[in-house]
């Protein structure tokens, strides 16, 4: 009877080990405010049942709540401006050894173009109309056909345009050849300009650009994985994981709840290691999530949650999020 109480006793201890090591109350994060990733910068919303990854989005279109193009320069100074702190866009290598800010694997749905995006040079991109195929009735009308010619830009471009502010790179191939191609191009840059930057996509591209840039966050569902598996067995220690370290996360809202030390002590520990993390919506199985894009949902975060937040809808959430995080 002694031993089984010492045995119980013992649990209860630990037990509350583990709590207190992983309570908000040990953390001495300061009170903040989201941080939001806007993805494709200010985008047209469409209609998301029965995607696939060759779906026209742009014949999906729904009727525009603004006149912005995705993964345009203005649409990312809109995006900027509304109060977004960074940036996710797409990119393609061109054959003439440039990366077009797009993203479609081929240009049949948004422009006039035809092929894969990759096949064409910049210079080819640059002449294209990126609302060509825009429409929100079935083809009757085509509401920025005309009205985005010579809008597709390069990845120089945005950077140039766009110094000292953070974007999330997105690769859109498997291809291993892309990662190197981007590592060599991300290599031009210095070591500060490449610490506003983060890129993920495919499990090779991404693996090749950290093989080349060990220093680069960066994000694959491989990576994805792996932290969060391996963070859910060890992270009650305070542990963070190989995987885990220096990178970017993007996690489901209803994912991160279960993360040991959420909310605070689990963004301190990947503070401590150089990690970026952005909650997601909902998953609720298949691929990665939507953005955070239900007003709703902020209604969720934390209270003085200061992590991050990806979205596609930037123009309906940034109102709320100033609403609820006021100081």
């Amino acid at each position: 009877m002694r031993k089984r109480t010492i045995f119980f006793t013992c649990l209860v201890v630990a037990a509350g080990g583990i709590w207190l090591n992983n309570s908000s109350l040990l953390s001495g994060r300061p009170a903040g405010v989201p941080t939001v990733l806007a993805h494709r910068g200010l985008a047209q919303d469409f209609v998301r049942t029965d995607l696939r990854p060759d779906t026209c989005t742009a014949t999906r279109m729904l009727p525009p709540r603004h006149g912005y193009l995705e993964n345009t320069i203005a649409s990312m100074e809109a995006a900027f401006a509304l109060g977004a702190d960074a940036l996710e866009l797409d990119v393609h290598p061109t054959t003439d050894g440039k990366f077009a800010v797009f993203h479609d694997w081929t240009l049949d749905c948004r422009t006039e173009g035809k092929g894969a995006t990759r096949s064409h040079s910049m210079t080819e991109l640059k002449m294209l109309d990126i609302g060509y195929g825009y429409t929100a009735d079935d083809g009757k009308t085509f509401p920025f056909r005309g009205k985005g010619i010579g809008m597709m830009p390069s990845l120089d471009e945005v950077l140039s345009h766009f110094p000292a502010r953070r974007f999330n790179i997105n690769v859109k191939s498997n291809d291993p050849l892309e990662g190197e191609a981007l590592a060599t191009w991300l290599a031009r840059l210095t070591p500060a300009e490449r610490a506003y930057l983060s890129v993920y996509g495919g499990d090779k591209p991404i693996a090749a650009v950290k093989a080349a840039l060990p220093g680069m966050h960066t994000l694959s569902r491989a990576s994805l994985t792996q932290c969060i598996a391996r963070y859910a067995a060890l992270g009650w220690s305070g542990y963070v994981p190989d995987a885990c370290r220096q990178g970017t996360l993007l996690i489901p809202i209803n994912v991160a709840k279960w993360m040991w030390g959420w909310p605070d002590r689990f963004l301190d520990r990947m503070q401590a290691v150089d990690t970026r993390v952005y909650l997601l919506g909902p998953y609720s199985g298949g691929g990665f999530s939507e953005g955070l894009d239900d007003p709703q949902l902020i209604d969720q975060l934390p209270d003085d949650y200061s992590g991050g937040i990806s979205t596609d809808a930037l123009d309906r959430v940034m109102p709320v999020i100033k609403q609820r995080f006021a100081s």
